[in-house]
């Protein structure tokens, strides 16, 4: 009926619709109730490709990681580059912290210094008043870890915060650590209207809001690559160079990514094409991981570059850290199909060793734009993805994309003139036929 209805009121041609919306269903009606489950108003499916980048040795361990992004070249460039550490040590990761946070926003207009002098007894109370919620991750090794009054009454009349930190092991944790806050806001009204010696004014409080940050700086994870400058030397001589001027070329563009904002968004978005196809495929929030990860590349006031270049007198070495609080049971990781599918490829991992395998992604996908960057160029790469789909827009054959393929290796691609070659060749071909 919303199909019906939503065909008969916005479209054109809605039987065309209807056919099209009903043919993005998942076959099996229970795997579509599923799908539907997730969102509202759901209507069909919307695919996206799912492919699988292999060759990455992470920590001596090798893996095939799956990828669910739409962008030309992107598993393309990382499956290269991950094979080109791949006998150059690999990728090493490690994870600094898992720290979550979340806060209890609230105005409240008495004396800060009664405030904070009440803040001990009010901590114990919050602690005791959430056991029940928390009872069961505590058991799992997580839980609150920190409590934090915060004064903003000199940027905010009356603004105060309970600034939260929790540790949620392998989950997301976010239906838990919105729980826990919302259980605070309770307390924390109730302590005040109880407590012994406030005037009747200072028993007021008004809570905001309460609910989790997706800024956690402090869940961080660190990965990099290193090798013998020489080792550049196969691939620079192909560019005319010797291995150190390809290794300063290569450092100097991620030094342009920590100077300029304008260079440093796009190097970024490239870091980012690795770390969201991981993230999607693994049913984990891409949009939360995309916001803090900016939000880190601009905590000392300037947006930079999220990843570092150094080279010593003949060592390179190219890092990437970035917060990513991801999650590897609850949620969609456990619902989707594919998503289960996707960490079972991975080998059952934990949180931690996720976050590890996506950042390893993210720098192989920086490295694999950088490399292309400093010496063919991006488009090489793109351009003959391009070509691929104005191909099957043409309704291409095998053969004739296989031809066109070859044609086009030294030439440039556009619509007019893949569509002006079939025409020519499938004439060429019509020729043939006695």
């Amino acid at each position: 009926m919303k199909i019906q209805w939503l065909a008969e009121n916005f479209f054109v041609d809605p039987a065309a619709v209807e056919l099209d919306m009903c043919s993005w269903q998942h076959p099996d009606p229970q795997q579509q109730r599923v799908l539907d489950g997730f969102t509202e108003n759901a209507l069909a499916n919307f695919p996206l490709p799912y492919s699988a980048a292999p060759n990455f040795l992470i920590n001596g361990r090798l893996y095939a990681v799956p990828m669910v992004i739409e962008e030309s070249s992107v598993v393309a460039a990382a499956s290269s580059a991950a094979k080109f550490w791949l006998d150059r040590g690999g990728f090493h990761a490690e994870v600094w912290d898992t720290m979550k946070l979340g806060q209890v926003h609230f105005r409240w207009a008495g004396n800060t210094e009664r405030l904070r002098s009440l803040f001990p007894e009010l901590e114990d109370r919050l602690m005791r008043d959430s056991e029940d919620i928390t009872a069961n991750m505590r058991q799992r090794g997580g839980g609150i870890t920190n409590i934090e009054l915060l004064d903003f009454t000199h940027l905010e009349p009356d603004y105060y915060q309970l600034r939260v930190a929790f540790e949620t092991c392998d989950s997301m944790g976010a239906n838990f650590i919105n729980s826990v806050l919302e259980r605070f806001a309770t307390t924390l009204e109730l302590f005040m209207t109880e407590c012994a010696g406030l005037a009747d004014t200072e028993r007021d409080v008004e809570v905001i809001m309460s609910i989790l940050s997706n800024y956690t700086p402090d869940c961080l994870v660190r990965v990099w690559v290193e090798c013998p400058i020489s080792s550049f030397s196969e691939l620079a001589h192909k560019q005319g160079m010797d291995a150190h001027q390809l290794a300063e070329r290569f450092a100097t563009a991620v030094r342009i990514a920590g100077i300029d904002p304008y260079r440093a968004v796009t190097h970024n978005k490239g870091i980012f094409n690795g770390i969201d196809a991981v993230v999607m495929a693994t049913g984990n929030d891409f949009r939360a991981i995309e916001a803090c990860g900016h939000a880190y590349a601009a905590r000392d006031g300037q947006y930079r570059s999220l990843s570092v270049c150094t080279i010593g007198e003949d060592l390179f070495r190219f890092e990437l850290e970035i917060p990513l609080a991801v999650g590897t049971v609850g949620g969609l990781t456990a619902l989707h199909p594919l998503a289960k599918r996707s960490l079972e490829m991975l080998g059952h991992p934990s949180a931690r060793e996720l976050m590890m395998i996506i950042a390893s992604v993210g720098l192989a996908q920086n490295f694999g734009a950088v490399r292309s960057l400093i010496t063919t160029g991006i488009q090489k790469g793109h351009m003959k993805m391009h070509l691929t789909n104005i191909l099957n827009h043409l309704g291409a054959t095998e053969e004739e994309a296989a031809a066109a393929q070859h044609n086009f290796q030294d030439q440039t691609v556009s619509f007019s003139s893949a569509r002006t070659f079939l025409e020519q060749y499938r004439k060429e071909i019509m020729m043939r036929i006695p």
